[in-house]
């Protein structure tokens, strides 16, 4: 609950894809008796921003309107994007929807910062 709402944390189908593949490194890594590995890690980063973004959807850092990506914009028409570091430099970028019942945080990307760069712009 935020603000008296249900909090509701969906994901795209490309962070889904992202998620479920991490998942599954992360099972294999545990069935060889890994405990600690760069998956891990990054996998329970997503698991406590997911987590911190039900307790405040407005926990990440909002991106100015001027350096929203199109991409975002034209795919999913959105208005607002923010972004949220995770663990090793990855970042997650979601956007906030909601009504007088409930908030929606749309999670859309779950990439390293090289990818993150790319679609926002950034050079090196």
């Amino acid at each position: 609950m935020f603000q008296g709402k249900e909090v509701i944390v969906k994901l795209s189908e490309e962070a889904d894809d992202v998620y479920q593949e991490l998942n599954k490194i992360v099972g294999e890594e545990k069935l060889k008796g890994i405990d600690s590995s760069f998956h891990q890690t990054l996998l329970r980063s997503i698991i406590r921003v997911r987590d911190l973004l039900k307790q405040n959807p407005f926990a990440g850092d909002q991106v100015p309107k001027r350096q929203m990506p199109p991409k975002y914009i034209q795919k999913f028409d959105v208005d607002n994007i923010w972004r949220i570091e995770l663990a090793d430099r990855w970042r997650l970028v979601y956007t906030i929807t909601g009504n007088q019942i409930e908030i929606i945080t749309f999670i859309m990307d779950i990439f390293d910062h090289k990818d993150y760069d790319k679609v926002f712009g950034y050079k090196h």
